[in-house]
């Protein structure tokens, strides 16, 4: 494989589409209060290019500080509590290469799926209290917590599955299944049956509709060849469609919320049936349910393939934030990058999220907006014999034009959290702030300790966060001004559940730069690598620290060409 000449740049845990955005430095902890209650306020910082009209060398300037959105915390009020430890279960999976056998790992033979059943999950009393987790717990454990700025999934057969598959980058990974789908109708969460083994086995379902799910979801596995059925409403809405196929109201709630996850008022018959097909193909993989989830968070992912990169002489620059790119008038190709330290990198090409791009770059972009929040609560939204579930919730709108919102449950053992406590994440596309969409669905399915009422007692929430992210996924490089043909711009976190946008568009960025050469090859084996011997110095990296290797300034490196700082 070519090595090009190429420079990354890595901070804290990042995502599957690298974010600058440093989320930690703008929260606000409001300290003990009666309500949770938080605003979101986006922030952002720009560098200001200095003027050098004379120069053949003109820089390009990025944004100097980070553009995080500014939440608040809160949590209720509480007595200091004495120490929890965690001590999560081990009932974690590994993806590994089809032929290669790992005790308790996972293979790509889609003959090799597991039940669940296996796993060492702590059973409890039913009747039994749960053990009251304070504020101050959670502060003296934050350790235990890894909490993901983006709340995905892994489809079982998506194609993140695959490249950590063909890549070999899996071995750096320990996944957990995702044990329950869950629906939220007439108030109620209920777990949603999905294999055929759970359908017949529902206690939900009468016998006429468990018929009448497995006839239409045996339908919807090769829609394709069977075009008579749909053509007729493929342009109106997935909803509409549904009732056209004589299913009960309760089963078409669970086949629009719970399977196919799409939106009541925007898919069309194709994509729901689309979305209805995938859900099904990745059934019984890797267990009961379509999804994994990776342990310690999605942040786990870009570190594994930085751990295979770094094996074949990548290079990490590690707390260097860049401040302006160096850019040839005539060619108009970036030839460098400047970092915080005045320290000049050379490179080939440059990948690079679009939040480090000055506004005048981004001027006539037109983004989107997700609005988040994330939980820590005292116990599931549904309670069963094991408190080590990992489960997927879709609450529907409430109000025609609101979004769905989409809700994932971690446990202690999927290693976000410490033990007796659960991750909750709640995502949905922003309609205004995410404390007001994601608030009302809050309330219906959690509470912070002080309301009472008849009924089994919801959640208890220790802790709350809320703010909104952009979403640039849709965004086409032609939007970008003046942006120079060797920059390649990458979305931040899109607002779909799996992980399918940024895997392809890591892929069309690779195949422009490097048009002849394979995405990801397989990697050789050790005993293949052939080490080179005869001595030969190695290329020079392009790294250079003009205060280390020479005295003179960088205007008086060479002719003709002239950098500096950008103003803050």
């Amino acid at each position: 494989m070519a090595i090009e000449q190429s420079a990354s740049f890595k901070g804290k845990k990042d995502h599957l589409c690298n974010k600058r955005q440093d989320y930690a430095e703008d929260v606000e902890e409001a300290g003990a209060l009666s309500r949770v209650s938080s605003s979101v306020t986006p922030a952002s910082g720009e560098v200001v290019e200095d003027a050098c009209p004379t120069a053949c060398v003109e820089h390009f300037p990025l944004e100097g500080q980070s553009s995080g959105d500014k939440g608040e915390e809160t949590s209720p009020e509480s007595p200091a509590g004495s120490n929890a430890e965690c001590a999560g279960d081990n009932d974690s999976v590994e993806v590994t290469s089809a032929g290669e056998e790992r005790s308790g790992g996972l293979t790509s033979d889609p003959s090799v799926s597991g039940t669940g059943s296996n796993e060492s999950a702590s059973i409890t009393d039913a009747t039994a209290e749960p053990k009251q987790i304070t504020y101050p717990q959670i502060v003296k454990e934050g350790r235990r917590f890894n909490i993901d700025l983006t709340s995905k999934l892994l489809y079982s057969r998506g194609l993140l599955i695959d490249l950590l598959i063909k890549s070999n980058v899996s071995r750096y990974a320990e996944f957990k299944n995702v044990t329950r789908i869950l629906a939220f109708r007439e108030g109620r969460v209920e777990q949603v049956p999905c294999s055929r083994a759970d359908v017949f086995n529902s206690k939900q379902l009468t016998m006429v509709e468990k018929r009448m799910l497995m006839r239409f979801l045996t339908f919807c596995l090769d829609y394709e060849e069977h075009p008579d059925e749909y053509q007729a409403q493929k342009d109106c809405k997935f909803s509409e469609y549904l009732k056209t196929q004589k299913l009960t109201p309760n089963l078409q709630h669970f086949i629009l919320h719970s399977i196919a996850m799409v939106s009541e008022a925007d898919s069309c018959t194709i994509e729901g049936l689309k979305a209805t097909q995938k859900f099904l193909q990745c059934l019984g993989r890797y267990g009961n349910t379509p999804f994994l989830f990776p342990l310690y968070g999605q942040g786990e992912i870009p570190q594994c393939f930085c751990r295979m990169c770094a094996v074949f002489g990548g290079i990490y620059c590690l707390h260097h934030s860049v401040q302006c790119l160096v850019v040839d008038k005539e060619t108009r190709r970036c030839k460098a990058i400047v970092d915080h330290f005045g320290q000049r990198i050379n490179a080939n090409y440059f990948v690079v999220e679009d939040s480090y791009l000055s506004e005048k770059t981004c001027r006539n972009v037109c983004y989107r907006q997700i609005s988040r929040a994330i939980l820590i609560t005292d116990r599931s939204i549904l309670k069963t014999d094991s408190d080590q579930q990992v489960s997927i919730l879709t609450v529907p709108p409430v109000d025609p034009g609101q979004p769905a919102v989409c809700v994932i449950e971690l446990c202690s053992s999927a290693r976000t959290c410490m033990k007796d406590t659960y991750l909750v994440h709640l995502t949905c596309l922003s309609i205004k702030t995410a404390k007001e969409d994601l608030e009302p669905v809050v309330w219906q399915l959690f509470t912070t300790g002080t309301e009472t009422g008849a009924g089994a007692p919801k959640p208890q929430i220790l802790w709350s966060v809320y703010f909104n992210m952009r979403d640039s996924s849709g965004v086409d490089k032609a939007s970008y001004d003046n942006l120079p043909s060797n920059v390649y711009v990458c979305s931040g976190p899109d607002g779909a559940l799996g992980n399918d946008c940024a895997v392809g568009q890591a892929e069309a960025i690779f195949q422009e730069m490097f048009p002849s050469e394979e995405f990801c090859p397989p990697p050789p084996n050790p005993e293949d690598i052939i080490y080179d011997g005869d001595g030969t110095p190695p290329e020079d990296p392009g790294f250079s620290n003009e205060s280390e290797a020479k005295p003179e300034t960088l205007s008086e490196k060479r002719s003709g060409e002239t950098e500096g700082h950008p103003e803050a």
